[in-house]
């Protein structure tokens, strides 16, 4: 536990180290160039390092309000080490594990082990899909804007999501792909949506129908955005407390303000864009590629419909995940401009310049 880290200043240390290694990696791409030995030797021990520090880092974490859920974690962690049982809890499964872990383990070690399996998952689907390349993409995962809030605060959900990322990266296994999907929906209920929207490009796959979908999400939930809450809060992905994210009132200050959150919008569409321009701009072409907007554009699309709805950032999570690598995938898998190492840097920085700038608008 880094009892010597003051807990206030805990997320200030993560997202400066960020800001130092987003513009060390920029600098390195003005440098040398992406294939070159000694860029490969670095993306190797930066990424390793980055890997195993922030496992360490976020796992370790102090027990404190400040992280959010995980006072409560570790309330039903005690409980469970001294013998208590299971009541009438959704995610089940994921309290048995609970239970199971608190037998054996400290909670520091078993938020080391929840923060292995949020953060691993993102190492294994780069390295799987960009190879020699992979921490580029490791990278832009880690300094998305929702990324540490689900190390610390979402454990669950995180973990539950990271789960279908490391389901994915076994897409030419699909045994092995559908056990990670189960371990997600056990772990949080909400994974249901990413994977019925992964399912269903399986059957139909054509970027142009679901950019549309998207786009029509937009006046859909600011004409009609009470219809929508009130519909998928009557669904509740079967979990009563995901309707009460749609339908309750947020307290007086929190991130989770109401209204049409058209930063938010501006932020997901970070991902749209970027599918649009290498797909009709640049002709790219992949198959894998466009189930991973795809399914991106269908969570972000249920989100607006949403966006009203306080706590509805919850939701925009369900997309959010993904993002990275939607944003990253094309640059690792074929060249498109003559400086292509920098336009990598140069991407990597302008998608955690939002995360810094939320950070200097709602933290500082």
């Amino acid at each position: 536990m880094f009892d010597f880290v003051p807990i206030q200043h805990y997320y200030n240390i993560y997202l400066n180290l960020c800001l130092a290694l987003v513009l060390f990696t920029m600098l390195h791409t003005y440098v040398l160039k992406l294939d070159d030995s000694k860029n490969i030797i670095f993306i190797n021990v930066v990424g390793y390092t980055l890997l195993i520090s922030l496992i360490i880092y976020l796992g370790m974490r102090p027990i404190n309000g400040i992280f959010g859920d995980t006072v409560n974690y570790n309330k039903a962690y005690i409980k469970y080490s001294l013998g208590g049982s299971i009541g009438d809890e959704a995610d089940y499964y994921w309290h048995v594990f609970m239970q199971f872990m608190s037998q054996i383990v400290s909670i520091h070690v078993f938020f080391t082990i929840c923060t292995f399996i949020y953060i691993f998952p993102l190492y294994r689907i780069s390295k799987e899909f960009f190879g020699k390349y992979w921490y580029y993409s490791f990278i832009m995962f880690v300094v998305s804007f929702s990324f540490y809030t689900y190390a610390v605060n979402g454990v669950r959900n995180g973990a539950a999501l990271s789960l279908f990322l490391w389901g994915i990266s076994y897409h030419k296994s699909k045994p092995i792909m559908f056990v990670f999907f189960l371990f997600a929906m056990m772990f949080h209920k909400t994974a249901i949506l990413p994977i019925a929207a992964y399912l269903i490009t399986g059957y139909y796959n054509d970027p142009k129908i679901f950019f549309k979908g998207w786009l029509a999400c937009i006046p859909l939930s600011l004409t009609m955005g009470a219809v929508w809450i009130t519909l998928f809060a009557s669904l509740g992905f079967g979990d009563d407390r995901l309707s009460g994210y749609l339908t309750s009132e947020a307290e007086e200050g929190t991130f989770s303000s109401t209204g049409f959150r058209w930063d938010f919008l501006f932020h997901s569409a970070f991902a749209v864009f970027s599918g649009w321009y290498f797909i009709y701009k640049k002709q790219f072409h992949d198959e894998f590629y466009f189930r991973l907007l795809n399914t991106y554009l269908i969570c972000n699309g249920f989100w607006i419909l949403v966006i009203k709805a306080n706590f509805s950032n919850r939701f925009a999570y369900l997309s959010w995940f993904m993002m990275a690598i939607v944003v990253i995938y094309p640059l690792l898998k074929q060249k498109f401009f003559k400086n292509q190492h920098i336009m990598i840097g140069k991407v990597v920085f302008a998608y955690f310049m939002f995360t810094y700038l939320m950070y200097l608008v709602f933290y500082v």
